[in-house]
């Protein structure tokens, strides 16, 4: 074990790495709270940052709260503990989807790896170049699918100009759509502002062919401000998608995205997450109807490849997010308490 306390600083380095996780819209839909008597993080929605007409059923929510909590697990094993994670533990509280409580020594694994990757990783709306991925790396990002309990798949090219179709037309719907076009344009924010939604200069330009729909955040209302560039001719893209569709499948596949989002920075790979045919029940039910799909369920269409890096959305710090608790905790069997007066981490300024 690294060390036998944790510390405020610690703690803080926990949720700081909890929160570097992506999340639809940058919304940052989570809160944090440590229980003094289990030593137990417990990860709670904060539902008032829901996307109401966008993700009307909260699903992208779960998969965002998923994602923070896969880098909570990470980082809970990077400091040489066990994470021990349960998915909505208490019925009563729907609003608490998952705790995670250090135990033990945590056993050898890829977290160093992940862990640093982890502060590294955010999304690219830019354009890629023409690379395609090696088979290799393609099998891994598949693996680490598997090992949070979704699959990963990787079309051919008909099919994944079927994706892409299906991906425009709920692009055009979003922005045909008032109350959508209208709340994803709440979502982008200055420099000044909050530390929610996405910056501007995050937002990357739109493919001139028109063939890869990234999503515009309501750019579409000032045409003359919106820059077009040529985008990669044969886009990669993948789908993550699980057998069943049930809220805890949602967290997995949070999870599961995050996993693959890691591993795929660890190789240089950029990624960007196509959401907009899965806010649409009837085009995302068309997702999964190819050959080996059906009975699935897609909860992500990824675009993967060689590109710039972009640049990070805003974070909010460990001390907005982590209700206040009392910091004289003792941790049992590590033989000392929590200590106070550490200093605090820097501002959390990763991902996308």
């Amino acid at each position: 074990m690294r060390s036998a306390v944790l510390d405020v600083t610690t703690l803080e380095n926990l949720v700081s790495a909890a929160v570097a996780a992506p999340s639809i819209h940058n919304t940052q839909p989570w809160r944090f709270r440590l229980d003094p008597d289990t030593l137990t993080l417990e990860i709670r929605a904060a539902a008032a940052r829901g996307l109401r007409h966008t993700d009307p059923t909260g699903r992208g929510l779960y998969l965002s709260v998923g994602c923070a909590l896969l880098n909570l697990r990470i980082a809970v094993a990077h400091h040489g503990w066990e994470p021990v994670s349960r998915l909505l533990p208490r019925p009563d509280e729907p609003d608490l989807l998952a705790t995670v409580r250090p135990s033990g020594t945590a056993a050898a694994s890829s977290t160093p790896r992940l862990y640093g990757t982890l502060w590294r990783r955010h999304s690219s709306r830019f354009p890629f170049s023409g690379r395609q991925l090696p088979t290799a790396v393609l099998t891994e990002l598949a693996e680490a699918a598997h090992v949070e309990g979704a699959r990963l798949s990787v079309p051919g090219p008909a099919e994944s100009d079927r994706l892409l179709r299906l991906t425009r037309e709920a692009e055009h719907r979003n922005t045909a759509d008032p109350d959508r076009a209208a709340e994803s344009r709440r979502w982008v924010h200055g420099p000044a502002d909050d530390a929610l939604g996405i910056p501007p200069a995050a937002l990357g330009p739109q493919d001139f062919r028109e063939r890869l729909p990234m999503r515009d955040f309501g750019a579409h209302r000032h045409p003359d401000a919106l820059t077009a560039r040529p985008f990669e001719e044969r886009p990669s893209i993948a789908v993550l998608s699980t057998a069943h569709d049930r809220r805890a499948d949602w967290l997995r596949a949070g999870q599961a995205l995050e996993r693959v989002l890691l591993v795929a920075t660890t190789y240089g790979v950029r990624s960007s997450l196509l959401h907009q045919a899965l806010e649409w029940p009837d085009l995302r039910e068309q997702l999964m109807e190819a050959p080996g799909g059906r009975g699935a369920h897609a909860q992500m269409v990824l675009r993967l490849g060689y590109g710039p890096q972009g640049p990070p959305s805003p974070r909010r710090t460990a001390d907005q997010v982590l209700a206040e608790e009392p910091l004289s905790i003792p941790v049992p069997g590590a033989g000392g308490p929590v200590r106070d007066g550490a200093p605090r981490p820097r501002d959390s300024r990763h991902g996308g």
